[in-house]
C-alpha cells in the first residue's frame, strides 16, 4: 500500500480527516493539554485521575469525529426525535431516578446516564430545526412557541435540582430564539417581567441555594461554613500572584483546602500555580475558541446551521464565564465545569458533540462554497 500523496491509503483516510476544522482542534487540544497538566498536579493525592481522562479525552474525539461526519442535513432530520427522547429521559428521572446527594439527576437504562447533558445539544437542534420549519413567517406565536420549547426541560432539570444545567441549557436555547430574530422590545420586556418575578422566584428556592446567594454577597458571613469553600479558592487565586507558585507547587490545593479541585475548582488550582500570566494565556484559548465558534456561525450558509453554531459557542462562553466567574467569587457556585479543563466524562462527552457539530458546519460550509458556486440548498434557505 503506497503511502505518497496520491497513494490509497490516503485517497481513503482523507474523506474522513477533511471534516476536521484546523483552527478549532488545534485550541482544543491546547486547552486539553493546559487540563491534562493541570489535573495531574490537582490530583495528585488521587491516583488514576490522569489516565482516567485520557480515556475520557478518547471518547470525546470519538463521539466530535462521529459529529463531525454528520452532515447538517441529518442533524435537522435527528433534532425533533432526540429532543423528545431527552423530555421523556428527563421525565423518567422526575419519576423514578436515582437520588445522589439530595439531587435526582441520573436513571439507569443498563448503565447509568444523566439525561440533563443531552439537552445541552438536543436544545439548540430543536430550536434552530423549529426556527428553519418557521423562515420567512416568524410572528410573535413563534417566539412563544420556541419559549415553551425551552421551558419544559428547563423546569425539569431546575426540579432535580441542577441549576448549573439548567443554565446551561437556557443560556444555548436563548441564543437561538434570539438570534432567530427576537426584537429588543420584547427582549426588555421580558427582561422586565424576569426582574419582576424575583421574589417569586425566592422563594421557590431550596435553603441551599439561597445560602450560595447569601455566600456571594458576603462569603465571610459564615467562613467556617459555607463560605469556605469559596474563600479558599479566592485565596488560592490572589496567592498565585503574576507569576504563580509553580507547578506541582500550589499548597492551597495539596493542602486540600481547595474544594472539588479536579472538577468544578480546577481554575483555582491553575490560578495558584500559574499566577496571573497563566490567567492571561488561558483567557486568550477560550477567547480563541469563542472567536472560531463565532466565525463558523457567521460564515454558515444556512438558517438552521447559523443559528446552531451561535447556540454552540453561548454554550462554550456560559461553561468558560460561569466556572471562571463561581471560582473567582463574582457569581453563585452552581457546580459548571471548565471547557476542556476540568475532569470528567459526561461533560467532556458533550463539549466533544458541540465541537464536532462545529466542525460539520464549518465543512459544509467550504463543500458550498467550493461545490456549489456559494449557494445553499433549499433545505436551509436563508431568512
Amino acid at each position: 500500500m503506497q503511502l505518497n500523496p496520491g497513494g490509497t491509503l490516503l485517497q481513503r483516510v482523507r474523506p474522513y480527516v477533511a471534516v476536521f476544522d484546523l483552527p478549532l482542534a488545534l485550541i482544543i487540544l491546547l486547552l486539553l493539554s493546559v487540563g491534562l497538566v493541570t489535573l495531574y498536579s490537582a490530583g495528585l493525592a488521587i491516583p488514576g485521575k490522569v489516565t482516567d481522562q485520557l480515556r475520557n479525552i478518547g471518547a470525546a474525539f470519538v463521539v466530535m469525529w462521529l459529529a463531525a461526519n454528520t452532515p447538517p442535513q441529518t442533524l435537522m432530520r435527528l433534532a425533533a426525535p432526540v429532543y423528545a427522547v431527552a423530555v421523556l429521559l428527563l421525565t423518567a428521572v422526575a419519576l423514578f431516578g436515582t437520588i445522589k446527594g439530595g439531587s435526582r439527576r441520573w436513571i439507569t437504562i443498563g448503565v447509568q446516564i444523566q439525561p440533563s447533558e443531552f439537552m445541552k445539544i438536543a436544545m439548540p437542534l430543536m430550536l434552530a430545526w423549529y426556527f428553519q420549519l418557521q423562515a420567512g413567517r416568524l410572528r410573535w406565536h413563534t417566539y412563544a412557541a420556541a419559549a415553551a420549547l425551552l421551558a419544559v426541560p428547563t423546569l425539569l432539570i431546575a426540579r432535580q435540582p441542577d441549576l448549573g444545567t439548567a443554565l446551561l441549557v437556557v443560556a444555548a436555547g436563548g441564543a437561538v430564539i434570539y438570534l432567530a430574530g427576537l426584537a429588543w422590545k420584547a427582549l426588555a420586556t421580558l427582561a422586565l417581567v424576569a426582574c419582576a418575578a424575583l421574589p417569586v422566584l425566592w422563594t421557590m428556592l431550596h435553603d441551599y441555594q439561597r445560602e450560595r446567594v447569601y455566600t456571594l454577597l458576603d462569603p465571610y458571613h459564615d467562613p467556617l461554613g459555607q463560605g469556605f469553600h469559596i474563600i479558599q479558592s479566592m485565596i488560592a487565586i490572589g496567592s498565585g500572584g503574576a507569576g504563580g507558585k509553580g507547578w506541582t507547587h500550589g499548597t492551597q490545593a495539596h493542602l486540600e483546602f481547595i474544594p472539588e479541585r479536579t472538577t468544578d475548582f480546577i481554575f483555582a488550582v491553575f490560578s495558584e500555580e500559574f499566577g496571573l500570566a497563566g490567567n492571561v494565556v488561558l483567557m486568550a484559548l477560550y477567547l480563541l475558541l469563542i472567536w472560531r465558534a463565532t466565525s463558523i456561525a457567521l460564515n454558515a450558509p444556512t438558517f438552521f446551521t447559523r443559528l446552531l453554531a451561535g447556540a454552540i459557542t453561548m454554550i462554550y462562553f456560559t461553561y468558560a464565564f460561569v466556572n471562571m466567574g463561581m471560582v473567582s467569587g463574582i457569581v453563585p457556585v452552581v457546580g459548571v465545569p471548565l471547557p476542556f479543563l476540568s475532569y470528567g466524562g459526561t461533560a467532556l462527552f458533550t463539549l466533544g458533540i458541540g465541537a464536532g457539530i462545529l466542525m460539520s458546519i464549518s465543512h459544509f460550509t467550504r463543500t458550498v462554497r467550493h461545490g456549489a458556486g456559494g449557494s445553499a440548498p433549499a433545505w436551509g434557505a436563508t431568512a
